[in-house]
């Protein structure tokens, strides 16, 4: 089994639904368990100006799939949510990211892991340190020291 984290975003069609519903789906994946999962955010948009803010969580799997099977997993949950892909870091019905898997540095055509952009993104560094406080990434970089130079901004955490 490898552990790995999964970021979950939504900003279309109820995003807070959207986002629940990925999460019972990713629990229903075979050759996967759902360790656990963080709390709900809204976030800013990040892309193209007039979107509505995103929902947001991070999900922990331990899975027996190899991280491309995985990724064709989310990718299949994605298009069941109807995810159209037109503008990059455009609006969304649901955007699953693959952004950790087990201690591994996966550079392909599809896959980036850890995740390019995850050491920037408050949406995803604090639902992680959520469910994974002592987490660290295959470089060696700890999430505390990622946090401290990733402040929360304007994101929010929605009291269930």
């Amino acid at each position: 089994m490898t552990r790995c984290y999964i970021g979950l975003g939504s900003n279309l069609e109820d995003p807070r639904q959207q986002v629940s519903q990925a999460l019972t789906e990713l629990a229903q994946l075979a050759h996967c368990q759902l360790i656990a999962a963080s709390s709900i955010y809204r976030s800013d948009p990040v892309g193209p100006p007039g979107q509505p803010d995103y929902i947001n969580a991070v999900a922990c799997l331990d899975t027996e799939l190899e991280a491309h099977s995985l990724l064709d997993q989310l990718q299949a949950i994605e298009q069941a949510h109807d995810r159209v892909r037109k503008i990059h870091w455009g609006p969304r019905t649901l955007d699953l990211d693959l952004l950790l898997y087990g201690n591994q540095t996966i550079s392909t055509e599809r896959l980036t892991v850890p995740h390019a952009f995850m050491a920037e993104r408050s949406f995803v560094l604090w639902p992680l340190a959520e469910i994974a406080p002592a987490t660290v990434l295959p470089d060696g970089r700890a999430l505390e020291q990622l946090l401290s130079k990733c402040p929360m901004g304007t994101l929010q955490r929605i009291p269930v």
